[in-house]
């Protein structure tokens, strides 16, 4: 039922003044906040959070090699799909970004949801990426650079647990109930 989300607000929201405003966001919906920081990631992190299995590396890369009219018989997906690796960790190294834990009910789906489309140009008005970014594949393609999504969400129960334990330590996490518990969760009597 309850649960946490780790959410990254990368550099162009750092470095554009928006982390107040994407933080509120998630404020206002009922999400807490139960961890949250600011750092220059060390490569070496950035490297362990975008570590991906061979099965994803070549779902990705076949996508790209399409997605770009590329030789399907002479690209390696693999190779592809470990460069988006790399280059999306290259990113979360070139400026600070505030790592956060959310928690709440439903949190991993709501906050994807409120984060929008994985494409900034998919993404529906409303949406953070949505309101805050015009960035295509086509744009990042021609500048060789992953596109920007301005935020980073766990995508399931599984990855949060890991992504948490890389960015926080236990004793980061603070316990803490928030006056609105009580209305939200409480039990009506019979």
């Amino acid at each position: 039922m309850i649960e946490k989300s780790l959410i990254i607000l990368k550099a162009d929201v750092v470095a554009r003044g928006f982390i107040g405003k994407i933080v509120s966001r998630f404020e206002k919906v009922g999400l807490k906040i139960v961890a949250m920081k600011m750092m220059k990631v060390p490569k070496n992190m950035a490297e362990t959070h975008y570590k991906k299995d061979d099965t994803w590396l070549m779902s990705v890369g076949t996508k790209l090699i399409k997605n770009q009219n590329l030789n399907a018989n002479k690209e390696d997906p693999m190779k592809h799909g470990q460069r988006i690796c790399d280059t999306l960790a290259h990113d979360l190294t070139i400026y600070p970004v505030v790592a956060m834990v959310l928690e709440g009910h439903n949190t991993i789906n709501l906050v994807r949801k409120m984060i929008g489309e994985q494409s900034p140009e998919n993404s529906a008005p409303g949406t953070i990426r949505g309101d805050y970014s015009f960035d295509t594949y086509v744009l990042a393609n021609a500048y060789n650079r992953p596109v920007i999504t301005l935020v980073h969400a766990s995508d399931s129960k599984k990855t949060a647990e890991k992504e948490i334990k890389l960015w926080f330590k236990k004793d980061e996490l603070v316990e803490w109930k928030n006056p609105h518990e009580d209305l939200h969760f409480r039990k009506q009597k019979k």
